[in-house]
């Protein structure tokens, strides 16, 4: 006797919703979603589509509609809680769009709580479209299977960020002019903590001598090689996760 098909799929769709989801709601879905579910994941009433609320957590749901303008679920129960994601903030300095897209991306997929792009006196962009960058981090989300949403921050220029800093919070700071070991310095403090890194022409020096000032401030190097903005953000935010994260 062959064995029942696990429900719902690994391939069902996974979608991010603003309703608050619980057992038998329906949930109407319209616009790109919905072009999404009925002309490129080709649904039809009874398939499963995975739903999240970034409240309560993900849940499974069956189509009971699907025309080309929307498509009407019913949600039939929870797969998993809301995650709790490890208590740390990336903040980077704005980059060139594709490159802080990127940034967005990857945070999202590595599992930062939230992104406070910073603006410094070197950087190229002093703009950021949030509600593009949500939808970056939604779609890098559902992609990854994420059941909680990064939050992304207004842009805030570094002298205010830095006069904010609330002393409780490790900030770490990664200074092309060296500092402690990355792996070693983020092992003497798990969290909270936030990690500072720069734009494509790097922290001028009284930047880094402002950061270096702040009382809970830690100058990090993240190796011999001079990397970009945006493997500098990925790579130590990978490396934090790793030695003190959810890794």
């Amino acid at each position: 006797m062959p064995a029942t098909p696990a429900w719902p799929p690994r391939s069902a769709p996974r979608l991010f919703v603003d309703a608050v989801l619980a057992p038998g709601i329906t949930v109407a879905i319209e616009g790109p979603q919905a072009h999404y579910l009925s002309r490129v994941m080709r649904v039809a009433e009874g398939s499963a589509v995975v739903l999240c609320d970034d409240v309560t957590g993900e849940w499974a749901a069956r189509v009971t509609s699907a025309g080309k303008r929307e498509v009407a679920l019913t949600v039939e129960l929870q797969l998993r809680p809301r995650e709790v994601v490890p208590d740390f903030t990336l903040c980077a300095a704005l980059l060139k769009k594709d490159r802080f897209d990127l940034v967005l991306e990857k945070a999202c997929e590595l599992g930062v709580r939230a992104i406070q792009p910073v603006l410094t006196r070197r950087c190229v962009a002093d703009k950021l479209n949030l509600e593009r960058a949500r939808a970056i981090l939604i779609e890098a989300a559902e992609q990854c299977a994420r059941t909680a949403l990064p939050e992304v921050l207004a842009p805030v220029k570094l002298d205010a960020l830095l006069r904010d800093w609330p002393s409780e919070r490790a900030l770490f700071f990664a200074d092309e002019n060296g500092g402690d070991p990355a792996a070693a310095a983020f092992a003497t403090h798990p969290g909270p903590a936030a990690l500072l890194t720069g734009p494509e022409g790097g922290f001028d020096e009284a930047e880094r001598a402002a950061v270096r000032a702040v009382p809970s401030a830690r100058a990090i190097t993240l190796g011999p090689r001079v990397l970009r903005g945006e493997t500098a953000a990925i790579a130590a935010t990978a490396l934090w996760m790793g030695t003190v994260g959810d890794w």
